[in-house]
C-alpha cells in the first residue's frame, strides 16, 4: 500500500525534529532557520499494533513482519508560497504526491526559537497553510474554467455539467474555504471530481500535530485547546506530542525510554499516536495472518472486499479466490489461539462480499 502522508507546516515549528524522530533518522537537517529541509525526505515507519505482537506470542511464530505507513519531509511553507515565495511551487508540488497532510504547528513559546509569523497562534498558522492551497486550488480551477466554458458555449453537454461543478467548488474556494471542510455540501459526483479529475490539494485528509514544550505535558495549553476546537470543524484528529522529548526519546534504551515516559505521564510515546493516526487518516486498516512460520500484518484500505485482500497476499489467491477463514481479534483473544478458536467453531467461513474489518485474522482458500 504505497499512500503517504506529508508532513508539513511553518519554518521552525519542530517539523524536521519530529520527522527524524519517526525515522530514527537525522535525514532531514533540523535547525533553526527556515527551508533547511530542501527536498522532501521519504521514512517508512512501523505502525505500532500491539495485536501483532499478541497473535504472534500465542501462535508460537519464528518471524514477525509489521506493516508501515510512508511520511514524507515536505520543506517549510511561508506565506505567498502559491505566487512562488520562498520554496512555494516546489512544495505545492509535493504536496499534491502525497494522500495525506499531517500538518505540525507549534503550540510552544522558546524566544531563542524564531516565529516566522512573530508569535505563537496555531490556528492562524494552519490558516496560512489553508490559505496557500486554497489560492493553487483556484488557479488550477480558473484554468479548467476557461476551457469548460468555451466547450459549454458551443452547447457540449459534459461541459455545461462540468461548468456546474466547476462553479460549486470555485465558490467554496472564494469564501477562502478548503473543499474538505465543505464535503457534505458538495455532490458526491463534485467531490469525486475535484478528488480524482482536478487533485485538488484541500480535498486531502488533514491531520493536525500541536507541538507543546516539556513543561506542558501531558495536559496540553491554551494553544491546543484552540487548535482543538478548530480542527472539530472539519472532523479532523489532532494529536499533542512533544517534538523535542520524542527526539531524546528515540536515542534511548527501552528501559530508560519507559521510565522517561512514566515521568511525564505516558505508557507510550506520543510518536505511536502520531502514526496509528495517520494510518487512520488515510483511510488503512490492518488484517493478519498468522501461524508458527509467520504472524503478518497487511494494509488495506478501508471497505475492502476479501479477494482484494488475498490478492494483497498473492496475486493467485485474488485470481482463484474461493472462500475466506475468518477470526476477529477480540474472539480470538478469548479462546487463546487458532486452534482453539477452529475447536469452538469461532472462525467463520466468508465469500467474495466479505468486508475486512480491522483485526480480522484471516486464511484464503483459493484455487488457481
Amino acid at each position: 500500500m504505497s499512500l503517504s502522508c506529508g508532513i508539513v507546516g511553518l519554518p521552525n515549528v519542530g517539523k524536521s525534529t519530529l520527522f527524524n524522530a519517526l525515522t530514527q533518522t537525522a535525514k532531514a537537517q533540523a535547525a533553526n532557520y527556515p527551508f533547511c529541509t530542501i527536498e522532501p525526505n521519504v521514512g517508512l515507519v512501523e505502525v505500532p499494533d500491539p495485536r501483532l505482537y499478541e497473535i504472534a506470542r500465542r501462535e508460537n511464530s519464528r518471524k514477525i513482519t509489521p506493516t508501515f505507513v510512508e511520511f514524507v519531509d515536505i520543506a517549510g511553507l511561508v506565506r505567498n508560497a502559491s505566487k512562488g515565495e520562498g520554496l512555494g511551487n516546489q512544495f505545492l508540488a509535493h504536496i499534491r504526491e502525497v494522500d495525506a497532510i499531517v500538518q505540525v504547528l507549534r503550540c510552544f513559546e522558546d524566544p531563542s526559537v524564531v516565529h516566522v509569523e512573530g508569535d505563537v497562534n496555531p490556528v492562524r498558522d494552519a490558516q496560512i497553510i489553508d490559505i496557500e492551497l486554497i489560492a493553487k486550488d483556484l488557479q488550477t480551477v480558473e484554468k479548467r474554467l476557461e476551457k469548460v466554458q468555451k466547450m459549454a458555449r458551443l452547447g457540449d453537454k459534459q461541459a455545461l455539467q462540468e461548468l456546474g461543478m466547476l462553479e460549486d467548488i470555485k465558490k467554496i474556494l472564494e469564501n477562502l474555504e478548503p473543499l474538505r471542510r465543505y464535503r457534505s455540501h458538495l455532490s458526491e459526483e463534485t467531490w469525486h471530481y475535484a478528488q480524482k479529475t482536478l487533485f485538488l490539494l484541500t480535498t486531502k485528509p488533514v491531520l493536525y500535530v500541536a507541538n507543546v514544550g516539556e513543561s506542558d505535558l501531558p495536559e496540553g495549553n491554551r494553544w491546543v485547546k484552540e487548535l482543538e476546537e478548530y480542527a472539530k470543524g472539519e472532523g479532523a484528529p489532532v494529536v499533542m506530542v512533544c517534538a523535542k522529548l520524542e527526539a531524546e526519546l528515540v536515542e534511548l534504551a527501552p528501559e530508560e525510554k519507559e521510565e522517561l515516559l512514566r515521568v511525564y505521564g505516558f505508557d507510550e510515546p506520543g510518536l505511536n499516536r502520531l502514526v496509528r493516526e495517520a494510518y487512520r487518516t488515510l483511510g488503512l486498516i490492518t488484517f493478519f495472518t498468522a501461524g508458527e512460520k509467520e504472524t503478518r500484518a497487511w494494509t488495506v484500505l478501508k471497505g475492502t472486499k476479501a479477494p482484494q485482500a488475498a490478492g494483497k497476499i498473492h496475486s493467485d489467491m485474488e485470481r482463484g479466490f474461493i472462500a475466506a477463514e475468518v477470526i476477529s481479534y477480540e474472539d480470538y483473544i478469548k479462546v487463546g489461539s487458532l486452534s482453539k478458536a477452529k475447536e469452538k467453531g469461532l472462525v467463520r467461513l466468508e465469500g467474495k462480499d466479505y468486508v475486512v474489518q480491522d483485526g480480522d485474522i484471516m486464511y484464503f482458500r483459493f484455487n488457481v
